[in-house]
């Protein structure tokens, strides 16, 4: 730490940033299916997790990954002004995707957020579209869980806990963060009581 207050930085490789947004753009892809059912022709979420993929794959982090975010960004919120809460997460976990290639060295829970976000995100809208049945959302953190390869536990475990807050994403954020750190694993599908 430089001063008091200020935030500690941590070590972290261009090829750790690759292997996050990697790891984000797996996560987030499969729920893309949800937003272009809803939109389509809309090929803004699309379009940023297709940057972050370019990235993670070797090309330059350039400009076009933070405009596409930004376009992902704004269909996520006419999404969800249009009450269309699984398309605007499933967008949400694009940006997200987008968002992993700048994780910032910075020891801020928040920073959690672009490593483990894309997939709770993914979550949610999974657990929407399935009538919020959140043995759904589980399911696909105990799969997102299963994609993060060491490089990405190793990443994560240099940073604060996942954040509080943030509603039902935030409860699956956390979930995967408690699991992807090797602790005991937070309540699984079995422990869900089934919907009415």
């Amino acid at each position: 730490m430089t001063a008091a207050g200020a935030d500690l930085t941590i070590e972290l490789s261009t090829a750790e940033l690759r292997e996050v947004t990697a790891y984000a753009v797996a996560c987030a892809e499969p729920v893309l299916a949800i937003f272009e059912r809803v939109r389509p022709g809309d090929d803004r979420p699309r379009a940023a997790v297709d940057a972050a993929r370019a990235f993670a794959e070797g090309a330059a982090r350039t400009k076009l990954i933070r405009d596409t975010a930004w376009a992902a960004n704004r269909a996520a919120q006419e999404t969800r002004d249009a009450g269309q809460a699984a398309a605007s997460d499933a967008a949400r976990a694009a940006v997200g995707a987008a968002s992993a290639a700048y994780l910032h060295p910075l020891a801020k829970a928040t920073q959690v957020l672009h490593i483990l976000g894309p997939a709770a995100y993914a979550a949610r809208a999974f657990e929407i579209d399935a009538g919020d049945d959140p043995r759904v959302g589980a399911d696909y953190i105990a799969k997102a869980h299963d994609l993060a390869g060491p490089v990405v536990v190793s990443v994560l475990s240099r940073y604060p806990n996942a954040p509080g807050g943030r509603g039902r994403m935030g409860e699956l954020l956390r979930m995967l963060d408690v699991s992807a750190r090797g602790k005991p694993p937070p309540a699984t599908r079995t422990a869900v009581p089934p919907p009415p």
